[in-house]
């Protein structure tokens, strides 16, 4: 069984960026009868917009975008990521650190951690944040569109699991979240790429079943900034649904047929799963967009 998700974070309202994500993962999951699951990853509350949890299930639910089962809430789930962190210690897969990104760079004049605290273990670990040990070579995969992905040992850098203000990190939660829910298939913005080869890592570290992961590109405005809530992206209007919705098929390359430019949302998302071709999915948008 196929089992894919979109997962939004709700710091701000859905834009044409999220909708060009949700709707290849939905119609991916569609187009092999299989299931298509909704996950709010609400697990960094100091950048969430009050609403915009219900703002994304109300807009998904207009452009006609329906999931399956219920609704998972990162933010009840922290008892089992911590379970998960507590595991990764027995292995020996996690350690405490209290160096700030300030202490990083003044070390090594980059971003990239070099496991100071793993050879110099802090005394206090109070308020540390805890790293993923990773002992992984070079590691390659198989993306779905992006075809072979390489990624040196020397970037497989030990990353975040909890924060030092004992928020969970994404990695974690994500590897977490797609095992217990199932998830077979992953269908994302390629911003996330990277991140494929940390959760790859974890879902070995922990057993896991391993996920098929695509990434598509990214929408970006005129001055080649994604869109998103940092590059002021407009809300998805619900007042265009029908048009914006075909609009997202053209840019995604399926090429809809014209006269369903005018068709009702259900009967577009219904040929749009008939004639579901990822590989049509171009390597890059047109930039810019030419958004109604």
């Amino acid at each position: 069984m196929y089992i894919g998700r979109f997962a939004p974070s709700p710091t701000g309202e859905l834009h044409f960026g999220s909708l060009l994500a949700a709707l290849a993962s939905f119609l991916d999951a569609r187009s092999h009868n299989g299931h298509w699951l909704l996950r709010i990853d609400d697990i960094d509350p100091p950048r969430e917009m009050l609403g915009a949890s219900q703002s994304i299930i109300n807009t998904l639910t207009a452009f006609g975008l329906e999931w399956d089962g219920d609704i998972v809430f990162q933010s009840t789930r922290y008892a089992r990521y911590q379970q998960t962190l507590e595991q990764l210690k027995t292995q020996h897969l996690s350690y405490a650190c209290h160096c700030s990104r300030k202490d990083i760079f003044k070390r090594t004049l980059s971003n990239r951690y070099d496991r100071h605290c793993l050879n110099n273990p802090p005394s206090d670990i109070s308020k540390c944040a805890w790293r993923f040990k990773n002992t992984m070579p070079n590691f390659s995969w198989t993306d779905g569109l992006l075809g072979e992905q390489t990624i040196q040992q020397d970037n497989l850098i030990d990353f975040v699991l909890k924060r030092s203000d004992a928020l969970w990190a994404y990695q974690l939660a994500v590897a977490v979240d797609d095992a217990a829910m199932g998830i077979t298939h992953i269908v994302r913005g390629s911003d996330l790429l990277e991140e494929a080869s940390k959760q790859h890592a974890l879902i070995k570290a922990l057993d896991l079943p391993e996920i098929a992961f695509s990434h598509i590109p990214l929408a970006k405005n005129c001055a080649g900034q994604k869109l998103s809530k940092q590059s002021l992206a407009p809300a998805l209007s619900k007042a265009n649904v029908n048009e914006t919705l075909f609009q997202a098929l053209q840019v995604l390359g399926q090429q809809p047929k014209q006269h369903f430019s005018k068709a009702n949302k259900k009967d577009l998302l219904h040929q749009a799963i008939i004639n579901w071709n990822p590989q049509a999915i171009p390597l890059e948008y047109p930039n810019p967009l030419t958004l109604n």
